[in-house]
């Protein structure tokens, strides 16, 4: 960071008011410090990784960029509309953010200044594996991702936790590769929030359905928790023009996410798969306990019309299946305990994205987490993570 100037845009990020009065500290060198675990974290992968290693039947197809006549150039994908490359003009700590991650040895000392003992890093150019409506397609690119992300981070298996990608449309090519990557030593997976990429088809099929029956079984066999990331569903730049940039974060990257829990709280896999459980990334957790009630009513007041009948209410299933990665999301800490959530929630850093709260995770955990106890802390700052992901924690960093 020596090189980078704090630009103008960013000095909000250093407020804090202090953790005076906690009894630990999420700063990296603390006497006393969190085992933190950053629960989304993503890799800086190569631009060529695809084209390079992908079978050659595919390789006119992988995301790739185009210039066109004017020199602007275009990230393109058979399921996103294009999208224009602006890293030409960031400035700083936005520059900053824009190229880190490929390093290994830098990523490792990055994260321990930032505070972080452990992250769960999900793919950064791979988000794009899902864009295509041909889901084997979209196996031969989780294939490609999940053996560079085994070569790239297995040598660090203390600080570093991959997750293996699976393109569920395709049901035949994901059972073969959950017991790959099982036998590759990889402690979870992430799924798409849809199976199907894009627009909603009712005759797609869907994670409610028993058609991913064996999928469940398999993931349950393996002991592979599931995380859905955002983004992952259909194409979150689906708006244009003014507020284009929030309102596509909002409305079309973190709303979508909603579906996968619904679908596994409301549906019955979580009665008949008991062993499983399941993580939103990076969508926030404000939202959870608005979706548990809203789950609830419905489950209620529908009862004429729901089925299966459930033994019992959806949000008895998220709350004993369920996590939700965020990074700051103060109005979700506050409901935390009132809705009984501190045992789902885990913060994450997002390292290396603009959305995440690296290089400065001390001062937002501290501005954000000052209602929240010491237990409670701990526990969403990385304990929880370490439970989801069956982590040792070291006995200096547990909370009684």
């Amino acid at each position: 960071m020596d090189d980078f100037q704090i630009n103008e845009e960013n000095l909000w990020r250093l407020e804090s008011p202090g953790d005076s009065g906690w009894e630990m500290s999420p700063r990296a060198g603390a006497a006393k410090k969190y085992f933190i675990v950053s629960a989304d974290c993503h890799a800086n992968e190569p631009p060529d990784l695809w084209a390079t290693r992908i079978e050659p039947e595919y390789r006119d197809r992988v995301p790739h960029v185009e210039t066109d006549e004017n020199g602007v150039q275009w990230r393109v994908s058979e399921g996103h509309r294009p999208d224009r490359l602006r890293i030409s003009s960031f400035e700083g700590e936005d520059q900053l953010r824009a190229q880190a991650g490929a390093d290994i040895d830098k990523r490792i000392l990055d994260n321990k200044e930032d505070g972080i003992d452990v992250e769960l890093i999900f793919p950064n150019k791979g988000l794009g594996m899902w864009a295509t409506p041909d889901p084997v397609f979209a196996t031969a690119q989780c294939r490609v991702w999940n053996d560079w992300a085994h070569e790239q981070y297995s040598s660090h298996p203390e600080v570093f936790v991959p997750s293996a990608a699976l393109a569920t449309g395709d049901l035949e090519g994901s059972l073969k590769e959950i017991t790959r990557v099982a036998k590759l030593g990889f402690k979870t997976v992430t799924l798409p929030c849809k199976p199907m990429w894009g627009a909603h088809n009712i005759d797609d099929v869907n994670y409610n359905l028993p058609h991913f029956d064996p999928m469940w079984a398999l993931l349950e066999e393996t002991n592979l928790p599931i995380t859905f990331h955002v983004s992952t569903g259909r194409d979150p730049r689906a708006s244009r023009g003014n507020g284009g940039a929030i309102i596509n974060y909002v409305t079309h990257s973190l709303s979508p996410t909603i579906e996968p829990v619904a679908n596994l709280c409301s549906s019955g896999v979580l009665e008949r798969f008991p062993e499983l459980k399941f993580a939103t990334i990076e969508a926030g957790i404000g939202w959870i306990p608005w979706l548990l009630d809203a789950m609830d009513e419905a489950h209620r007041k529908h009862h004429m019309w729901t089925r299966p009948k459930l033994q019992g209410l959806p949000s008895d299933y998220y709350r004993e299946h369920g996590f939700a990665s965020f990074q700051e999301d103060p109005s979700g800490l506050h409901l935390a305990e009132r809705y009984d959530l501190v045992d789902n929630f885990m913060w994450a850093n997002d390292y290396p994205h603009h959305e995440g709260t690296w290089p400065h995770s001390a001062e937002a955990i501290e501005r954000t987490m000052d209602m929240l106890n010491d237990k409670q802390r701990a526990k969403i700052l990385g304990l929880n993570a370490a439970r989801f992901l069956d982590i040792k924690v070291p006995a200096k960093q547990q909370v009684a």
